[in-house]
């Protein structure tokens, strides 16, 4: 069947793509059988994949999914309606309960994903003569979130506390509120954020200090995240995260003080209007997270695996589950992801808009449920490829 389409949208659109594909910006939706969670199927070629956020291979635990199945067979499939119209199932309160243990607060709230929660907590707490502090490469969600509060929003040097104080001994005065933002882990560089140091100079100008830790949780700080990991329990007021990487589910978080959770479950638009979600996300939550309390050797491996392969490069150690190989432009990230692809890795190249001009480079993950032959395996076939040099 033909789609009328409006003639001027349609070359507007091919207009965009033909730049897009100059630039070797391409993205294309590739089909991709994810089987164990590590070997995947693509274009009928088995993989060992080293791309996925599944950082403690939860998503393919027998009891995860389990309890995935059984909350489905008791609930159903579907929320049917948001949590404030179908009523608040069982299992967001074991979940919550759960989140505001590990992270050592009054408790917590369960959206839809991060990227939501992102975009319903800082409107909710900010507005017009607000002021944002954020890190500069803190994540689009982030970014979106921040000026959907429409505050002032300032950004410092990546990871740069000094800058940061700069910043709030020079703005702070002229706005009513601060929030501070930083990611805990950061997506694409796999760095950590100085959160002592941001806690204490957030303190210093009464700023609220958030954390992101999407790619924390489960993974440093014995699971418990960046706060932990860098000395400052229970020092960090607004603490966000999602129950999809690590976790192995579905969904986001925000760990505050009751007053605050309160505030945001009255004021995020992305929480009260947006449905809940399926039952079967939360049931593997919740088991992924006592997993996340109890089992502390596997809590302990993702980092284990990830400083293997930086220690078989004689690569800086990696600080986190995360380790890029930047390799400039982006057709070379492509070309060098094609490379991997044949020898039997699958590892995305990233490119912009995604991170800064001239750093495309291929992302590598690591999991607890990887091999270390695996691990030594993909960066013998790097040293060999020439992408990383010692």
């Amino acid at each position: 069947m033909h789609n009328p389409a409006s003639p001027s949208l349609a070359a507007f659109a091919r207009g965009k793509l033909a730049e897009i594909d100059a630039a070797d910006l391409t993205r294309r939706l590739r089909p991709t059988l994810r089987g164990d969670g590590l070997i995947v199927e693509r274009g009928g070629k088995k993989l060992i994949s080293f791309s996925c956020n599944d950082y403690l291979g939860l998503s393919r635990h027998p009891q995860v999914i389990a309890a995935a199945i059984a909350a489905t067979e008791t609930y159903g499939a579907g929320a049917g309606a948001s949590r404030f119209v179908t009523g608040d199932n069982p299992l967001y309160g074991e979940v919550e309960a759960r989140l505001a243990r590990l992270k050592g607060t009054d408790g917590a709230i369960v959206f839809g994903s991060g990227y939501l929660a992102n975009l319903g907590i800082v409107p909710a707490l900010l507005g017009e003569g607000d002021l944002i502090v954020g890190d500069e490469l803190m994540h689009a969600c982030m970014h979106g979130g921040s000026r959907l509060s429409r505050a002032k929003i300032l950004l410092f040097r990546h990871n740069d506390a000094d800058h940061c104080a700069e910043i709030l001994a020079k703005e702070r005065p002229n706005h009513r509120h601060t929030l501070v933002m930083t990611e805990g882990v950061f997506s694409m560089d796999g760095d950590r954020a100085p959160v002592k140091s941001l806690v204490e100079i957030a303190k210093r100008h009464d700023a609220w200090l958030f954390t992101d830790d999407a790619h924390a949780l489960g993974v440093i700080g014995d699971g418990k995240g960046s706060a932990h990991a860098d000395g400052a329990d229970g020092q960090v007021p607004l603490q966000m995260g999602t129950l999809s990487k690590a976790v192995g589910a579905y969904g986001g978080y925000l760990t505050a003080d009751a007053d605050t959770l309160e505030l945001v479950r009255h004021r995020a638009r992305s929480l009260i209007y947006s449905t809940g979600l399926p039952p079967a996300a939360l049931g593997a939550a919740n088991a992924a997270l006592a997993l996340i309390e109890t089992d502390a050797e596997l809590v302990a491996k993702p980092l284990a695996k990830a400083q293997l392969f930086t220690s078989a490069l004689n690569l800086p150690p990696a600080m986190s589950a995360i380790v890029p190989v930047r390799l400039g432009e982006p057709k070379r990230a492509l070309e060098a992801a094609a490379k991997l692809e044949e020898a039997g890795f699958m590892v995305v190249a990233i490119r912009p808009p995604t991170v800064p001009d001239g750093t495309s480079r291929l992302r590598v993950t690591f999991s607890a449920a990887h091999d270390d032959a695996d691990v030594l395996r993909l960066a013998e076939t790097m040293r060999k490829l020439g992408l990383v040099t010692p």
